[in-house]
């Protein structure tokens, strides 16, 4: 029997988006020396951003607690202590107030995302995702997916526990002048984000 890990950071990527990953890596590393991240290959198994509560109900099986992380976030601090923001049987995520701004609802971005074992509604998300492509199509990305769950009545407050910016600041919180200071992780979304992720790389 394999010794499950406490802590794991976990992201994936596929032939459109590896290219990131030197970079992604490299601000992870710098920051976070002695914590492990496992990188799943999506090429290996279809689905595009639909593999993604897939692979994180998978990484269950070999750590008590995870923390996704899209390869287009920008690591700038020690990340560990995400774990200790964790609460049972829900996910640990960041209102998107950008999405919730311009659609008048409430949204959790899932570029970054933390848990503890397997919640009920990351088992939710999981299958929808696997039926969203085998049944229906890739109708949605995984976020919409995620948020059609948690939408009615209380689910968003059962399900999920919201922490603070910092740990995912997305690109539209820039425009919108509503970035928190002491960023964590800077989530570099949409094409403009791409080309910023160029950008550094280039520096």
């Amino acid at each position: 029997m394999v010794t499950k890990l406490s802590k794991l950071f976990i992201t994936g990527c596929d032939k459109n988006t590896r290219w990131m990953l030197p970079w992604f890596e490299s601000n992870f590393y710098k920051h976070n020396p002695d914590a492990d991240l496992y990188v799943f290959d999506f090429d290996e198994m279809g689905r595009g951003w639909f593999n993604k509560p897939v692979v994180m109900r998978q990484a269950t099986e070999f750590a008590e607690k995870i923390c996704w992380l899209d390869t287009d976030c920008e690591v700038r601090a020690d990340i560990t202590p995400i774990f200790d923001l964790i609460d049972p049987n829900r996910l640990t995520m960041v209102a998107d107030q950008p999405w919730t701004m311009r659609r008048g609802e409430t949204w959790h971005n899932s570029g970054v995302v933390a848990f503890q074992n397997r919640p009920l509604v990351l088992d939710h998300w999981a299958e929808e995702a696997i039926m969203m492509v085998e049944d229906r199509g890739p109708m949605f990305g995984d976020q919409d997916l995620l948020h059609e769950l948690v939408r009615e009545g209380l689910k968003r407050e059962i399900h999920i526990r919201t922490i603070p910016k910092q740990w995912n600041t997305l690109r539209l919180d820039l425009t919108d002048h509503t970035a928190p200071p002491n960023i964590k992780i800077m989530h570099w979304t949409g094409r403009m984000g791409k080309d910023e992720i160029r950008k550094q790389m280039n520096e």
